[in-house]
């Protein structure tokens, strides 16, 4: 392929979705992964190339990769790693078994992925890795403990990959966003349904009072931004001779940046827990 070749994992909508139409539309190849057969016919109904993809399914992750690899000639100039989901709820709710499928969605997965791609970098002397990370992977917020502990173990996996890959010609890009216009709360609501038997919480009377109102519509209005603001990003890093180590997306990223560096542990718990 003459193109510029790129592997974007969930593609079924919102951030993936965008990103994908977007680099089609410069004239990049793109592979427009989806965790559903579904999904992926109906990229492929838009001219993607669509192999399923799904993080907890280590089988697709080496079937997506021999299918981009078999069209490509063996190679791939940049991945960005973006399928993840919410279980939202308090810790103590969490199930091991719920925490451990959120690992796998949402880290252990991508580094199947990068380890089956890393190699085929290495022989061509150049490649991108792009992480799609959260302003949660800053800060934590509660209710949202295991997104926020795949986060911030992506965050320092990314550092530590950066530096490792140093002198190989692969740069790793961490992208930041905020809060973003998607349908990320339907799929926490069915995480959340599947996981945590809140029933038999001891918080059972404050799910009643306001944590299943909080998660079926949403806190107090905040403001949300498209998509199209993560692509932005996406397409700076792609570009950048030399990109930077991390992309901040929306203003809450850029403000939360700050206030970790700036305010005593105390104070910013305090901060967080009203929002």
């Amino acid at each position: 392929m003459s193109s510029q070749t790129i592997l974007i994992t969930g593609c079924s909508s919102g951030i993936g979705l965008d990103t994908a139409r977007r680099l089609k539309s410069r004239g990049w190849t793109v592979f427009a992964s989806c965790r559903s057969s579904e999904d992926c016919a109906a990229r492929a109904a838009e001219g993607f190339q669509s192999p399923r993809l799904d993080y907890e399914d280590p089988s697709s992750i080496t079937g997506c990769v021999k299918e981009v690899l078999s069209m490509t000639g063996g190679t791939l100039d940049a991945v960005f790693h973006n399928g993840a989901y919410a279980l939202p709820g308090p810790l103590e709710d969490i199930p091991a078994d719920g925490m451990r499928s959120q690992f796998e969605a949402n880290f252990l997965g991508w580094h199947d992925l990068n380890r089956h791609l890393i190699p085929v970098m290495r022989r061509q002397g150049q490649g991108r890795i792009m992480f799609n990370s959260s302003v949660l992977g800053l800060v934590g917020m509660r209710w949202r403990g295991a997104y926020v502990a795949t986060k911030f173990a992506l965050e320092g996996y990314a550092d530590v990959l950066r530096m490792e890959m140093a002198g190989t010609g692969i740069h790793v890009v961490l992208i930041e966003p905020g809060p973003i216009e998607t349908a990320f709360r339907a799929n926490a609501i069915k995480q959340f349904e599947r996981w945590v038997d809140w029933q038999a919480s001891p918080r059972r009377a404050q799910y009643e009072a306001s944590l299943l109102d909080q998660l079926h519509k949403g806190g107090s209005a905040k403001a949300q931004w498209p998509p199209s603001v993560v692509t932005d990003a996406v397409l700076k890093a792609l570009t950048a001779r030399r990109p930077r180590p991390r992309y901040a997306v929306t203003t809450p990223t850029h403000a939360m940046a700050i206030a970790r560096r700036l305010l005593p542990t105390r104070a910013l718990d305090w901060v967080l827990s009203k929002g």
